[in-house]
């Protein structure tokens, strides 16, 4: 692979050789040193091979005492190719300047890659980097590691570390997200642990307080889970701040109500595209958006960076497809409707339920009325229902 690169930046001719004794000629390059490579066999008095350029010029000079006949079958490589332009000057000097624009090219940052975010977007990030200095087109040998890192991570409170890394044209943006520090614990406000909604007990952990249930006992919302006050038989009663967890079984029943009759899209086969060059952070619209105001269409944009030779470049083609619809009423089955809807409240119920526990098991059911769809998800959960409710002592109203 190596060779091939070499031989085609020197240039390499394929030749044709005929003689009554073809074996002279190649006796002959090996007398004179003159590397060929890819024999192939034509007939039993011709071949052809390939020569470097320098090697063909020799063996041309010294096949003419010879009887034989040397024809150029082809030429190949770098300096055959820029000889063509050897007439064409505006051709010559758009290559040069290509050339040119592609080596000072590679020192500025055309594009980012952000690695090790999870909840922090990417689109903040960049934002960040931007007012740090950091954009397309920035100069990547003038970039401070340091001093970015510094206001990036002022202005992004969510980031424990960040690093910019320039290779080329492209900045490689790895960051940390700050683990959040865990929520003090008041243990001087006397307080009662009281059951945020009504369930049956499952475990009861009192880790300061009494517990005033019992494994297997039935609650109503806001009833004492955990009691803040403990009698002593000497002292008289001691007020502690109530902690603990308390699990329970609890019951969800969710309703909703699904029209039966839907405005659906339906397709017009019109479709309209237009085309756009991000050149950095600008954009040229080659179309107008004057025809397709107020209409009903779904739009798909696809992008399509601009790349030389493994390197991104400043541009960026981008496609905007508009594809019209219009609007008609029609009826919804009872099976799409239960679908829908079944999976709204799902969602809604593992938004109430996922911070204190998890979803156990689901049943959903519905039920026609006129032109609506009843829908009822009922479920059973094991969740943690215990909060913390402070203590209104003599002294805090005084």
């Amino acid at each position: 692979m190596l060779n091939e690169v070499v031989n085609r930046l020197r240039g390499q001719v394929l030749v044709r050789v005929e003689s009554v004794f073809p074996e002279r000629v190649l006796n002959l390059c090996g007398a004179r040193d003159l590397a060929f490579w890819d024999l192939r066999w034509d007939s039993p008095t011709a071949f052809t091979c390939r020569l470097s350029r320098r090697d063909f010029h020799a063996l041309r000079r010294a096949a003419k005492n010879l009887d034989c006949t040397l024809t150029v079958a082809g030429r190949e490589g770098a300096p055959y190719f820029l000889f063509r332009f050897r007439r064409r000057q505006a051709l010559v000097v758009g290559l040069t300047a290509c050339l040119l624009g592609l080596f000072f090219g590679s020192f500025f940052v055309w594009d980012f890659t952000v690695e090790g975010n999870e909840t922090v977007p990417t689109e903040e990030i960049l934002r960040g980097l931007e007012k740090a200095g950091v954009h397309l087109g920035s100069f990547g040998l003038s970039l401070d590691g340091e001093d970015i890192r510094n206001h990036v991570l002022l202005d992004i409170p969510e980031l424990s570390w960040l690093t910019v890394n320039v290779s080329g044209c492209r900045a490689n943006v790895q960051v940390r997200e700050r683990i959040p520090a865990p929520k003090l614990v008041d243990e001087r406000t006397p307080a009662n642990v009281v059951a945020r909604r009504a369930g049956m007990v499952l475990k009861v952990q009192a880790l300061d307080g009494v517990a005033a249930v019992m494994k297997g006992a039935t609650v109503t919302e806001g009833q004492l889970l955990i009691s803040g006050v403990e009698d002593t038989d000497t002292f008289g009663a001691r007020v502690m701040a109530g902690m603990g967890h308390v699990t329970a079984r609890t019951w969800y029943t969710l309703t909703a109500s699904m029209p039966v009759t839907v405005a659906e899209k339906q397709s017009t086969d019109r479709e309209k595209t237009g085309f756009s060059l991000i050149i950095g952070t600008h954009r040229i619209k080659f179309f107008s958006n004057s025809s397709i105001e107020g209409a009903k269409y779904d739009k798909i944009t696809t992008r399509y960076p601009c790349r030389l030779l493994g390197l991104s470049l400043p541009l960026t083609l981008e496609r905007e497809t508009w594809r019209f619809y219009e609007t008609a009423a029609a009826e919804r089955s009872d099976e799409r409707g239960k679908a829908t809807a079944e999976a709204a409240l799902t969602a809604y119920l593992h938004s109430l339920v996922d911070p204190y526990g998890t979803v156990r098991s689901t049943l959903c059911t519905t039920r026609r009325k006129g032109d609506t769809l009843l829908v009822t998800l009922t479920a059973e959960c094991e969740e943690q229902i215990g909060e913390s409710v402070p203590i209104l002592t003599q002294d805090a109203d005084g």
